[in-house]
């Protein structure tokens, strides 16, 4: 690098926000890079028995006072006869006309998956692998940089990534020996692996034809750990992240990339969370 010569700020799609497990509730944490179309916010977790309601709220900013305008507010309420779900919007400290869902696809006492996918005009909430609503902003989406989950709620994990992210979560074992994530084509054939081995330590690409380059990065697997592995799909391969690190990529044809259809996991882990 040349005296003098700057170095180009990395795009928002390189920003890698690290998955946080079982936080303590309230939770108030920062959104790396802001949220924008295209992003995905991940929450897995636990309705207990006795839950009367949560909420999981986008913020611009996370000040006391004067109270943050919350772009969304998503509040699954139990206690009523009739359970249901309330959106809305905070803007300078007064709520707007409130979106209501009657049917709440969530239940006390049951784990639940919850996606929010934000595009350009509307946030989708899925709940369980099944879509359950959308609501359409009423502020800029660019103004939220901040998540903050309260109420009632065990949450087991929280997740930031991009829509073309394939996200795998997990424990490693006690006594681990290789962990390998393999991507197929609609004819069941490999197109690449990544494998983990314990003995020696390495991490490592493997081709289709059996060709091994390793990834000279630290070993982050560590028995007994969570542990998340993200795939970032785009032109010309697949970026690896573990654990929020960026450890480079992998050329893999266009061609091959829309040839993906299957996702298989083995080793030494105890899967908790498979999206892709």
């Amino acid at each position: 690098m040349a005296p003098g010569e700057k170095l180009d700020p990395l795009p928002d799609t390189f920003i890698l926000q690290p998955p946080v497990f079982h936080p303590v509730v309230p939770y108030v944490t920062t959104i790396f890079g802001g949220l924008r179309a295209g992003k995905m916010v991940m929450l897995q977790g636990e309705v207990p028995l006795d839950a009367r309601r949560f909420q999981v709220d986008f913020q611009c900013g996370c000040s006391l006072h004067p109270r943050p305008d919350i772009a969304i507010h998503f509040n699954p309420r139990f206690h009523t006869t009739k359970p249901h779900v309330i959106c809305n919007t905070l803007h300078n400290e007064r709520w707007q006309a409130e979106a209501r869902w009657p049917r709440l696809a969530l239940q006390r006492g049951a784990s639940f998956f919850i996606l929010f996918l934000f595009g350009n005009e509307e946030m989708k909430v899925s709940v369980n692998g099944q879509h359950f609503l959308h609501y359409r902003y009423r502020l800029p989406l660019s103004r939220v940089d901040t998540l903050g989950i309260f109420g009632d709620i065990l949450v087991k994990a929280v997740g930031f990534l991009n829509i073309n992210v394939i996200v795998v979560r997990g424990l490693v074992l006690p006594e681990p020996k290789d962990f390998t994530l393999s991507l197929l084509d609609e004819a069941a054939h490999v197109l690449v692996t990544l494998r983990a081995s314990f003995t020696d330590r390495t991490l490592a690409w493997v081709s289709s034809w059996g060709r091994k380059k390793l990834i000279s990065a630290p070993f982050l697997f560590y028995p007994q750990r969570f542990f998340e592995v993200l795939l970032l799909c785009q032109e010309g391969g697949l970026k690896l992240a573990l654990n929020g690190q960026g450890l480079g990529a992998t050329s893999l044809s266009q061609q091959a990339l829309e040839r993906l259809r299957e996702l298989r996991v083995s080793g030494g882990v105890q899967l908790y969370c498979v999206h892709y």
